[in-house]
């Protein structure tokens, strides 16, 4: 059997199902009402005609939307924002936010949060916004943005091999990539499309408790001069490739982190992202975070204070998926963007016709 990371940190169907059985979901998705809660959506690369009826959606209908701040107040004091006031999040800050999210949200009259990941940015990837655009939208008062940690890193956390690189690992999604080298002047390298047959491993977020897996690296040479040899692609079309492969890997050797390795990983994407992002944005301060695929170990919850965030976004496994006063102020639970026109409001939708959604 294929290793796998904890069920507490997949998402897929069958969680959904787990979710639903339990009663995770909050009673306005089936038709009944918000209460005193604050739904938070959040989404993600977004186009036009899947964001633009949401938008409408909530202006039509009266809804106020929150900034992290007010969300903190509720929670921590208990400061009702008033019925119909949601909270929206954009995950990531991809390009998108600026040339999608950001004039639609100023169309329409609502705010948002993004989460940005800074350590692409800074590295000036065409696929996230710019530094400068990060500070328009958050000048213009319409964005509030707040951090993601600094490179929302995948890592390797299992010696048994879970797999390997193949063609079709070009259509993972660019931050399910697993970080594949330390850090190097500030800037981490990830496991790209082009590495055709190298090893993969079982794979967790940076933010949980599970520990890095660095691999020897020959292994990998070895897998990826095989996949080299017999065609690069076409390797992958010829029969027993994966045996092929898995003799050429060996036993593999490598090291798991050291206790102290992983404190000062996580520490630091806590600590420099919130800290980049206060010199770009000042004098706008970064108080508030959502953790990578909403996982929160033991010991990223037990830094955030000391790290200066006053709430955190994140799973809380067979938890309501709803923000309410006293909840934990570092695991506030948020629901998928797709479930918005389930609030109350016309024309109002319903659990079932918004599964499918993207």
């Amino acid at each position: 059997m294929t290793p796998r990371a904890p069920f507490a940190e997949r998402g897929g169907p069958l969680r959904g199902v787990v979710d639903l059985a339990t009663g995770c979901y909050p009673a306005f998705l089936f038709g009944g009402p918000v209460g005193r809660q604050v739904p938070v959506f959040h989404f993600h690369d977004e186009t036009p005609g899947s964001l633009r009826p949401r938008l409408e959606y909530l202006a039509e209908n009266g809804y106020r939307t929150l900034t992290c701040d007010e969300v903190a107040a509720f929670v921590v004091s208990g400061r009702w924002p008033g019925p119909r006031s949601v909270m929206l999040t954009f995950d990531d800050a991809w390009a998108s936010v600026y040339t999608v999210a950001f004039p639609l949200l100023r169309e329409h009259g609502l705010r948002a949060v993004v989460f940005a990941i800074p350590g692409p940015i800074a590295n000036g990837s065409s696929w996230f916004v710019t530094r400068e655009q990060l500070a328009e939208m958050q000048q213009s008062g319409i964005v509030d943005v707040q951090s993601h940690t600094r490179w929302h890193v995948m890592m390797f956390a299992g010696r048994e091999i879970a797999g390997f690189v193949t063609p079709a690992f070009s259509d993972e999604p660019l931050l399910n990539r697993p970080v594949v080298s330390a850090a190097l002047n500030g800037r981490l390298e990830f496991l790209e499309p082009d590495a055709l047959g190298a090893p993969l491993y079982v794979r967790r977020s940076r933010m949980s408790d599970g520990r890095r897996f660095l691999p020897d690296g020959s292994a990998a040479e070895r897998c990826r001069e095989v996949a080299a040899r017999g065609g690069g692609a076409d390797f992958f079309r010829q029969p027993g490739w994966r045996e092929t492969l898995r003799r050429a890997a060996g036993d593999g050797g490598g090291r798991f982190e050291t206790d102290e390795e992983r404190l000062h990983a996580i520490r630091a994407e806590l600590a420099e992202s919130r800290q980049q992002l206060n010199e770009w944005l000042a004098p706008h301060e970064v108080r508030h975070l959502a953790l990578p695929w909403g996982i929160a170990g033991g010991l990223t919850r037990s830094l955030l204070k000391a790290c200066g965030y006053e709430t955190a976004y994140a799973e809380r496994p067979l938890r309501r998926r709803g923000v309410r006063q006293g909840d934990d102020r570092y695991q506030l639970m948020r629901l998928n963007g797709k479930f918005l026109p389930c609030l109350p409001g016309r024309p109002r939708r319903w659990f079932l016709t918004t599964v499918g959604a993207r």
